[in-house]
C-alpha cells in the first residue's frame, strides 16, 4: 500500500503548490547563454561516428551549393530560349538548350541523392547518438549515491535527461542543417547583392517579425514543458499505476480506479488548457507575421518585375533573381525559426548537461590519498562510533548516537519497531549512505578510506523489499553475482541452498523462463517463491559480510525453518547481520542488537536479554502471547 500513500501525499503537495503556466521564465540572455552547450554536444556526436560525422558534414556542404548552380542553369536556359526566338526558324538550334536542360535534370537527381543520402546519415547517427548517451546516462546514475535517488527534485532532473538522450538526434539534424542553409544563402546572396543591395535589407524586415515572434512563443513553450516536469511523471505514474499488474489487485480490491483516473484527468486537462492558451496565440500572432512576410516578398517581386518591363534586366534574370529572392526569403525564415528551435534544443540540452554535472559524494578516495585495500579475510569486523544519520529533507534523526561493534565471523541481528532505524543502518554499513556524525570502522579504519566499489563486492544484502526482475529465472539468481552469470553450476548450487531450485523446477523452461508478466511468456511467481529467488542471489554472492533484511517474511513456518539450516552453513565463517521481526528467526544470532527510534537499546544473546527484563524481553513476551 506504500505507493497508494506516496500518491495521495503528492497529489496533496501538488494542490498546495498552485503553478502557474510560466513559472519558469527564461530571458534571450539565457536562450543565447544556452548556446554554449552546442560544442560540446557537437564533440559528443562525432566521439559517436567519426566517419558519419564527416561524411554528412561533406555531403550537406555539396548541397548546399546546388540551389545556386540549379537556378543559374534556369536563367541560363530561359535567355538561350528568348535568342532563338530572335532567330529565324532556320538558325534554330536546340542542341545547346537540350544540353543544359540535361545539366539541370543532373542536378535535381543529384539533389535528391544527397537529400536521401544526408537524411540516411542522419537516422543512423542519431541512432548512434541516442543509444551511446543512453548508456552514458545509465552509467553516470549507477555511479550516483543513493539519498540522490530519494530526492524529488533529482528525479526531476533524471527526467529530463531522460527525454534528452531521444529527442536530442532532432538537434543534431537542426544544428547540420542550419550550417547548410547558412551557405546557401551566402551564395545566393551574393546574385542579389550584385543586381540590387536594397533587396536584402527588404527581405529581413520582411523576416525578422516573425522570427521574433516564434521566439517568444518557443520560450513561453519551453517555460510551460519546464514548469510541468514534476506533473508529467505523476501522469506517467498514474497512468503506469492505474493499468499494472503490479497495482490491478488493490485497484480493484479498494476502487481505486475512479480516483486515478479523475486525477489523470485533472492534471492532463489542466496542461490541455495551459497549452490550449498558448497554442492560439501563436497560431494569430504566426498568421500575421506570416502576411508581413509575404507584403515583403511581393514587393520585392513587383520591383523585379518592373526592371524587366523596361528591359533592365534579362527573362533569365529576372527568373534567377526572383527565384534567389524567394529562396532567401524561404532560407532564411528557416534559419531565423530553426535557431529559435536550436536555442530551445540547447535549453533542453543544458538539462542533460545539468544531469551530468552531479557528482555522488560516495567515492574512491580523491587522488593523491591512497587506497585501503580490502581485508580478506575481515580480522577485528565493523564499529560504530557515535554514528548519526538524517535523511534529506526528514524532520528527525534516522540513527543517532549509535555505537556498537559487529565482531568478524559473528551473526548479529537488530531488533526494533518499524521506523526503528534497521534498514538505515545496514545501508550505511554498506556504505549506500555515509554518516552525518561519527564514523564506521573497519578492521580499525574509517570506511571512507576503503574503495566502495571493492567493498560492495564484500557485502551480500537481500532487502525486503528486494526487486523482481524482469529476466529469466537463471539471471534473477545471477543477479547475486552477475559476473558469473554463465556459471550454471554455480547458479544451480545457489538455487539448491535457498530452496528456489523447486520453484524453479515447475517452470516450463527452467531455468531459461521469463519471470514476470511484463514480458511475452513471462511468469509470475508467488511472494514465497519470488524471496526464494532473492535468497538464491545471497548464496551467489559469495560474500564475507551477508545482509538479511526479513529474508523469509513471506514464508511458511516449514520452509523459513529449512532456510535457516542452510543459512547456518552458509554463513559459517562469515560475518551476517540479520533483520528480522520473528524472534525465533533472531535467536538463533549470536548476539541481538535492539535500537528503538535510532538510537542504542541493548545488546547480547538471546538468553542474557530474556535475563535482563528489558525491552528485548518485553517484545519478546508480547510476540509469545500470540502463540499461547
Amino acid at each position: 500500500m506504500s505507493w497508494i500513500s506516496s500518491l495521495i501525499t503528492a497529489i496533496q503537495t501538488r494542490r498546495r503548490k498552485r503553478r502557474q503556466p510560466d513559472a519558469t521564465q527564461v530571458s534571450v540572455r539565457e536562450r543565447v547563454n544556452a548556446l554554449r552547450h552546442l560544442p560540446a554536444f557537437l564533440r559528443l556526436v562525432w566521439a559517436t561516428s567519426p566517419a558519419l560525422t564527416l561524411g554528412n558534414a561533406a555531403l550537406r556542404l555539396l548541397r548546399a551549393g546546388l540551389p545556386l548552380a540549379t537556378l543559374y542553369v534556369a536563367k541560363l536556359i530561359l535567355d538561350a530560349v528568348v535568342d532563338l526566338t530572335q532567330l529565324p526558324p532556320e538558325q534554330r538550334q536546340l542542341g545547346p538548350v537540350l544540353g543544359l536542360v540535361a545539366l539541370e535534370f543532373g542536378l535535381a537527381i543529384l539533389a535528391d541523392a544527397l537529400g536521401r543520402t544526408v537524411a540516411l546519415l542522419d537516422s543512423l547517427l542519431g541512432d548512434l547518438f541516442a543509444n551511446r548517451t543512453s548508456v552514458q546516462l545509465m552509467q553516470h546514475a549507477a555511479e550516483l549515491d543513493l539519498d540522490q535517488f530519494e530526492d524529488s527534485a533529482f528525479y526531476d532532473k533524471l527526467e529530463r535527461a531522460r527525454r534528452q538522450t531521444l529527442s536530442r538526434t532532432v538537434l543534431l539534424s537542426q544544428v547540420l542543417s542550419q550550417a547548410q542553409d547558412v551557405i546557401t544563402m551566402v551564395l545566393l546572396a551574393v546574385g542579389l547583392v550584385a543586381f540590387n543591395p536594397w533587396l536584402l535589407l527588404l527581405l529581413l524586415l520582411a523576416v525578422v517579425p516573425a522570427f521574433l515572434g516564434e521566439s517568444h512563443f518557443n520560450e513561453r513553450s519551453y517555460s510551460l514543458v519546464h514548469s510541468w516536469t514534476p506533473e508529467r511523471r505523476e501522469l506517467d505514474y498514474l497512468r503506469q499505476t492505474g493499468a499494472s499488474d503490479e497495482t490491478a489487485k488493490e485497484v480493484k480490491i479498494f476502487g481505486l480506479s475512479d480516483f486515478l483516473i479523475e486525477r489523470f484527468r485533472e492534471l492532463s486537462e489542466n496542461f490541455y488548457r495551459q497549452n490550449k492558451v498558448l497554442a492560439l496565440r501563436r497560431a494569430g500572432w504566426g498568421t500575421l507575421f506570416a502576411a508581413v512576410g509575404a507584403a515583403g516578398y511581393y514587393g520585392a517581386y513587383v520591383f523585379i518585375i518592373t526592371q524587366a518591363m523596361h528591359r533592365h534586366i534579362s527573362v533569365g534574370q529576372l527568373t534567377f533573381l526572383a527565384g534567389s529572392f524567394a529562396r532567401m526569403r524561404s532560407l532564411l525564415e528557416g534559419i531565423l525559426s530553426r535557431f529559435s528551435s536550436v536555442a530551445d534544443g540547447a535549453l533542453y540540452l543544458q538539462d542533460f548537461f545539468d544531469f551530468f554535472a552531479l557528482r555522488p559524494r560516495i567515492i574512491r578516495p580523491v587522488e593523491g590519498v591512497p587506497v585501503r585495500p580490502f581485508p580478506r579475510p575481515i580480522r577485528l569486523g565493523f564499529e560504530f562510533e557515535n554514528v548519526g544519520f538524517q535523511y534529506k529533507n526528514g524532520t528527525k534523526w534516522a540513527i543517532r548516537n549509535l555505537s556498537f561493534t559487529l565482531r568478524a565471523g559473528e551473526k548479529l541481528a537488530l531488533v526494533g519497531e518499524n521506523g526503528a532505524g534497521k534498514t538505515t543502518l545496514v545501508k550505511l554499513l554498506a556504505r549506500l549512505y555515509d554518516p552525518a556524525e561519527g564514523r564506521i570502522l573497519l578492521d580499525g579504519h574509517d570506511l571512507r578510506e576503503y574503495d566502495p566499489a571493492e567493498l560492495r563486492q564484500e557485502i551480500g544484502v537481500i532487502f525486503q523489499d528486494f526487486v523482481r526482475f524482469q529476466l529469466p529465472a537463471g539471471q534473477n539468481l545471477a543477479v547475486g553475482r552477475i559476473s558469473e552469470r554463465n556459471n550454471q553450476a554455480r547458479i544451480e548450487d545457489a538455487a539448491h541452498q535457498s530452496l528456489a531450485d523447486a520453484v524453479i523446477a515447475k517452470l516450463p523452461l527452467g531455468y531459461e523462463q521469463m519471470i514476470g508478466r511484463r514480458f511475452n511468456g513471462g511468469v509470475d511467481l508467488s511472494g514465497g517463491e519470488w524471496q526464494k529467488i532473492a535468497l538464491g542471489r545471497a548464496y551467489m554472492r559469495d560474500a564475507q559480510l551477508l545482509i538479511l533484511d526479513e529474508p523469509t517474511a513471506a514464508l511458511d513456518a516449514r520452509a523459513e525453518y529449512e532456510v535457516f539450516q542452510r543459512f547456518n552453513e552458509l554463513t559459517q565463517g562469515k560475518t551476517a547481520v540479520l533483520i528480522s521481526h520473528r524472534f525465533s528467526t533472531v535467536r538463533m544470532a549470536d548476539r541481538i542488537l535492539v535500537i528503538e527510534n535510532g538510537q542504542f537499546v541493548e545488546i547480547g544473546s538471546h538468553e542474557e536479554l530474556l535475563s535482563k527484563g528489558g525491552r528485548y524481553a518485553e517484545l519478546f513476551q508480547l510476540q509469545a502471547a500470540g502463540y499461547q
